[in-house]
């Protein structure tokens, strides 16, 4: 970056790069109203037509219907009011517990900001008005701001009016000072005062909920670093019983399942490639072709079973198809070219040949099903993790809560994630590989940490008039003469430039946190947040105003080592100049983002785009889903508009920037809302662990809030005053560690006397006047229904979906296929282990060994499974090549010839079947 330092005037220092040039926010706030209020209007306007989208997960069915979600007018304004009613009841019944944790910090956020408001603007702003500071730290380079003058205490300051009387506290004309540090005091307070009655009122809702709710989840506990001599089921479930805490139900021991794990995510390869070679052969247009009458034709008594294959390109064709009669003459059947594909084979793959695609790709699924089936009857080896599910939450809590083992490291229990939550490929990771990436990760992000700095400097030093002088002379004095265009490129643009990047860098740090090893996809989202708050927090806060320019970076760093004060005079120094900057970047990330993001406009946007890459029916499907909220990519955006709130509270022109964030507190919460309740899914299981984080990050804003104040005192040579904040930060380093003894236990497990038994569930549910004042009777008929993740988790189980689920079947038409289900006499251990299914009614058998068994689709298709190896199938059967000479049995003169409906075998010919897969499919009446 020094190039572009040296490239531009020397009056231009890194600030310039940085911050932006015009103090006047009137222009940006004009464009982020225009974005906000276009965007809201389109969403108006398209809620009521695209319901897909915008209506696409409201909970269909709930215990009663005063607590159901309204159903919102199809009017354009009329849903506000709708949404405004919906209560936090009705928002835990349907949404959860984390989305209750979510909007109930931005609902504190809203009521904590709007009293600093009020006294920011009513009592301090008049003070900073009739007191205008003097002290102007822009004029001064930002290595040169703290070496002009060195007070007697060591500190530094730009002031140099009185040797004699080094401390201006008790002066006077600075006697103005002292209501900073009471209203630093005061809002410190207030942010504790208001963090602590949330937290209160968020466990109790948390432990009532959880406590009621009865899951698998809840019931069961995992237990870690099992010692070798204790790696079977019934070994652990002695273990566990002999503990005398509860009886146990059910041990899933975590094995190393890679070579059928692997093979399942293979099988979905080739799935999706049959799944596009169908759909390609029937986006054909068929051709009409003449045959010749078949040798047997059929007599008039034979007539239903000599029925041709209709056009599969008309799925409604199933009456139309021609029909063979005595003395009929030339037959005339419509045709596709069959696609091929190319496959090589032969020493080192080094031949390749055509082949039919349809036929190779349902070879190598059949032959991959087998391998499958032989897979999940294979013994792997035990891990050191297993999952074990308890009778009762009361027991489970009891294991997970205490001590099992002396040992150190064997034997550790914690709280189970969801069975649909786990990431089994991890399970049988061992501990030391699950580290090493924890670790290569985490290093990895702190490195990015301080390397996307250049981008963002790179690109907000080319938006400088500066820069852009030195490059472009023409261009900037145009510039200069429209002052709309000026304030565009200098203040807007920058301010979006960051903004861009902070909606960028979370979907790349949500793919590494994702490679950390970590069980859980829950823990994973958590890791998310904590990691793009990292990137918020020192990318757009730390770095602007600590370091000011990658060239300072280094010095700061220096004098930092020097005076451990620096940093405290560094971020008050800088902190005033870059208040147009935050104020730039809160505006458009409330008032012109947020209507935005309940547009959805990246899903609006890319819809077309998906759409015209989707190919098969299951593309499709996956473009209709609903989209899924990531807590990850919106709460540290919310959590760093808090901290710059703290921080300007108190300070010249704040009230701007406080007004702004209630302003982006409301619409964020009303806009989550709704996305929330209506129109996106939550992949987790509830447990509210976000709150720690949200705490935590609270109390680093206060701490920075005191530091900044305490710097800003001082460089006013306010000594005394700046001195005295500091028992704050003892005070704030106190109730963080007060926090973590007596309420983060609480934010992670379940209290016993919380566990509602029997008969008492759900009468004495949510009682406290927490949920907006309602009533005993409404709560309790909450908590007579079901929860959201009881409704999740009905039917499930701990264990690898790839040992037992159904295989699925190539979706090429409309409605999905059925699945194939698996043997009874091949997977009974495992049925009788991990799954309570009933069999299938039509006695469940294999789809691939012995004779046909038809079933009925949604759409009306009859699918008929057939056994048996392709041995036996006929000729063109293809599990004989598929060894390590792939094909080369292949003869006949190399390609194989296109096999048409007409050309169908003949023990195949009775069923009127076309080949999909390794089932036939046909209509009905054929």
């Amino acid at each position: 970056m020094n190039w572009i330092l040296e490239a531009g005037d020397a009056d231009c220092n890194g600030d310039d790069y940085i911050g932006p040039g015009n103090k006047d926010t009137w222009y940006q706030f004009i464009i982020s109203l225009s974005l906000g209020i276009s965007a809201f209007l389109a969403f108006c306007a398209l809620r009521p037509r695209w319901k897909s989208l915008y209506a696409s997960r409201k909970r269909a069915s709930m215990a009663d219907p005063s607590i159901a979600l309204p159903q919102l007018p199809d009017t354009f304004f009329g849903w506000m009011p709708a949404l405004y009613r919906v209560t936090e009841q009705q928002v835990l019944a349907s949404a959860g517990l984390d989305a209750y944790v979510f909007l109930n910090f931005f609902k504190m956020a809203m009521k904590l900001f709007v009293i600093v408001f009020f006294f920011a603007l009513a009592v301090l702003e008049p003070i900073n008005r009739a007191f205008p500071d003097e002290l102007n730290t822009s004029e001064v380079p930002t290595t040169e701001l703290f070496r002009q003058y060195t007070s007697p205490y060591g500190h530094t300051t730009l002031y140099d009016d009185d040797p004699e009387q080094p401390d201006d506290s008790f002066k006077r004309s600075k006697a103005y000072l002292w209501s900073y540090l009471v209203f630093t005091y005061f809002f410190t307070g207030l942010t504790l005062f208001f963090m602590n009655r949330e937290t209160f009122k968020v466990l109790r809702v948390r432990q009532d909920y959880l406590g009621t709710q009865s899951t698998i989840t809840d019931r069961t506990f995992r237990l870690a670093g099992i010692p070798k001599d204790l790696r079977t089921e019934e070994d652990i479930k002695n273990l566990v019983e002999r503990l005398e805490i509860g009886k146990v139900e059910n041990v899933t021991l975590c094995r190393k399942w890679k070579e059928l794990d692997d093979l399942m995510d293979k099988r979905q390869s080739i799935l999706a490639k049959l799944e596009e070679t169908w759909t390609a052969y029937l986006a054909q247009k068929p051709v009409q072709v003449a045959r010749g009458p078949p040798p047997n034709t059929a007599t008039n008594g034979d007539l239903e079973n000599s029925r041709l294959i209709p056009d599969l390109g008309d799925e409604e064709a199933g009456e139309s198809g021609r029909l063979l009669g005595n003395g009929t003459s030339d037959l005339i059947s419509s045709e596709r070219p069959r696609p091929q594909t190319r496959f090589w084979y032969g020493f080192l793959r080094l031949q390749s040949r055509k082949t039919d695609a349809i036929d190779y790709y349902t070879e190598k699924l059949r032959v991959l099903d087998d391998k499958i089936r032989a897979a999940r009857k294979k013994d792997y080896e035990p891990t050191d993790l297993a999952f074990v599910t308890m009778d009762s939450i009361a027991a489970c809590q009891m294991a997970i809560q205490a001590l099992i083992d002396p040992h150190p490291g064997q034997l550790l229990t914690k709280p189970a994630p969801a069975p649909s939550d786990i990431d089994w490929r991890n399970t049988y990771a061992s501990r030391l590989t699950r580290r090493v990436r924890s670790v290569a990760v985490t290093l990895f992000v702190s490195f990015l940490s301080v390397v996307w700095l250049v981008p963002v400097a790179f690109l907000a030093s080319f938006l400088s008039i500066c820069t852009i002088e030195h490059y472009l002379p023409g261009f900037a004095k145009w510039l200069k003469q429209y002052d709309l265009a000026r304030v565009l490129v200098q203040t807007g643009l920058p301010t979006a430039v960051v903004s861009l990047l902070n909606v960028a860098v979370p979907y790349f740090y949500d793919y590494l946190s994702y490679q950390q090893g970590m069980l859980s996809r829950g823990d994973a989202a958590l890791s998310v947040i904590s990691k793009n708050f990292f990137f918020t927090f020192f990318n757009i806060f730390l770095i602007f105003t600590v370091f000011g320019a990658v060239t300072s970076i280094i010095d700061v760093l220096r004098e930092s080592l020097k005076d451990t004060t620096y940093i405290a005079y560094a971020l008050a120094g800088k902190i005033e100049n870059l208040g147009v900057f935050y104020t730039n970047f809160i505006m458009l990330q409330g008032i012109g983002l947020f209507p935005f993001r309940l547009l959805q406009f990246g899903s609006v946007s890319l819809y077309p785009i998906n759409r015209m890459g989707a190919k098969t029916p299951r593309d499709f499907a996956q473009i209709d889903s609903p989209p899924m909220f990531y807590y990850g990519f919106y709460l540290p955006t919310a959590l760093l508009v808090f901290i710059l709130c703290l921080v300007y509270s108190t300070l010249p022109q704040g009230y701007k920037v406080v007004g702004l964030g209630v302003a982006y507190f409301t619409l964020g919460y009303y806009t989550y809302k709704y996305q929330l309740l209506y129109a996106m899914e939550q992949p987790l299981h509830a447990t509210g662990a976000a709150w720690n984080m949200i705490c935590y990050r609270i109390m680093l804003g206060l701490l920075v809030f005191q530091l900044t104040m305490s710097g800003y005192l001082a460089l006013r040579k306010a000594f005394t005053v700046a001195l005295l904040i500091s028992p704050l930060l003892i005070i704030t380093v106190w109730y963080g560690y007060w926090f973590r003894r007596h309420f983060e236990p609480l934010t992670k497990f379940i209290a016993l006397r919380s566990i509602k038994r029997g008969e008492d569930r759900g009468g004495n549910a949510i009682l406290d006047e927490d949920l907006d004042g309602e009533g005993e009777e409404t709560r309790e008929r909450i908590r007579r229904g079901s929860t959201v993740d009881e409704d999740k988790e009905k039917g499930a189980k701990f264990v690898n979906p790839n040992l037992v689920k159904p295989l699925e079947q190539p979706w090429v038409f409309k409605d999905a296929p059925p699945l194939l289900l698996s043997p009874s006499s091949d997977l009974s251990g495992l049925e009788d282990r991990y799954t309570d299914e009933e069999s299938n009614p039509g006695g469940g058998g294999d789809s691939y060994s012995g004779s046909r068994r038809p079933t009925r689709n949604a759409n009306g298709l009859r699918v008929e499974t057939s056994r048996g190896s392709s041995q036996n199938r006929g000729t063109g059967g293809y599990a004989d090549l598929l060894g390590a000479d792939m094909y080369t049995g292949l003869g006949r003169g190399g390609e194989r010839t296109p096999r048409t409906p007409a050309e169908t075998p003949k023990s195949n010919a009775s069923s009127s079947a076309a080949s999909l897969g390794d089932t036939h499919i046909w209509r009905d009446g054929f």
